[in-house]
């Protein structure tokens, strides 16, 4: 059985859960799709030291972010923000778009659970592609620091991003999404 990205159960529903690693790891595992393809070939010159995309990305100001489109629906938010405490982090998930979320500079936590298992505390769809949840203690941590570490997160995945390892500091961070079909 498979959730929807409402929570609830479906049968017969193949629905793929978080992917984490660095980028090449994450790469690999994936499905084939051409906007997979124009998605990486992105990251690659944005993760390059010196080109114009990555100093692009190392400019954005902290608590800004820039949008760059991709491509057949793609785009991308080049985010620049301070880390913060558990208690200020938001639960979120996606119907419409697949997170590829990949650190330039710093370090974060990002937190991750089934939808299934989570309450809706606001549904912002189909205006914002946003659901958000009430905070769990059934969440599992995923720490995410250094160039090119990589978390995709899929509609069956409520995720918490942003959070401090130890005390809040900057992270430079690049956030794909990618339409779930197509």
């Amino acid at each position: 059985m498979a959730s929807s990205p409402t929570g609830k159960r479906s049968s017969g529903t193949f629905i793929p859960m978080a992917l984490f690693g660095n980028l090449s790891t994450v790469r690999s595992q994936l499905v084939r799709r051409s906007v997979y393809d124009l998605s990486f070939a992105y990251l690659d010159d944005a993760l390059k030291a010196g080109t114009a995309a990555n100093q692009r990305v190392l400019g954005v100001k902290a608590g800004e972010s820039n949008r760059v489109e991709l491509g057949e629906g793609a785009f991308s938010l080049e985010q620049a923000y301070h880390s913060k405490l558990r208690t200020e982090g938001k639960l979120e998930s996606h119907i419409k778009y697949i997170d590829i979320q990949v650190i330039v500079a710093g370090a974060e936590i990002i937190e991750v659970g089934e939808i299934s298992a989570l309450r809706v505390t606001e549904n912002l769809t189909p205006a914002k592609d946003v659901i958000f949840y009430q905070q769990s203690n059934e969440l599992s941590p995923l720490r995410l620091a250094g160039l090119g570490a990589t978390a995709i997160f899929y509609p069956n995945d409520g995720h918490m991003g942003g959070l401090a390892i130890g005390a809040p500091a900057l992270v430079r961070k690049i956030v794909i999404k990618v339409p779930v079909t197509g």
